[in-house]
């Protein structure tokens, strides 16, 4: 079995689990594009934080998934990144 046939095992069995890593997962896909895009800017950690007015440890805490940053820390580093935070309504929300 590999990784991701475990997590559809684990999703399909545990309601509360399946919540977890679903969220972890859209954690991990926000801070994937940060990432992603800090590289493609030829950016390092030290020069994102500075134009962020943020210690440089905080965006290698939030890159290697040990902090949840807050929403503004989030949209500081996007803004400087030319990124966009989007919202979009689900197909069928939760009641």
């Amino acid at each position: 079995m590999n990784w991701e046939e475990y997590k559809e095992q684990v999703k399909s069995s545990d309601k509360e689990a399946k919540k977890i890593i679903e969220e972890a997962e859209e954690e991990a896909k926000i801070v994937s594009s940060l990432i992603q895009q800090r590289v493609a800017l030829g950016l390092s950690q030290r020069d994102l934080a500075s134009l962020c007015d943020i210690p440089q440890s905080s965006v290698a805490r939030i890159e290697s998934y040990k902090t949840t940053p807050r929403l503004d820390t989030v949209l500081k580093l996007l803004n400087e990144m030319g990124l966009t935070l989007s919202v979009t309504k689900l197909r069928n929300p939760k009641p």
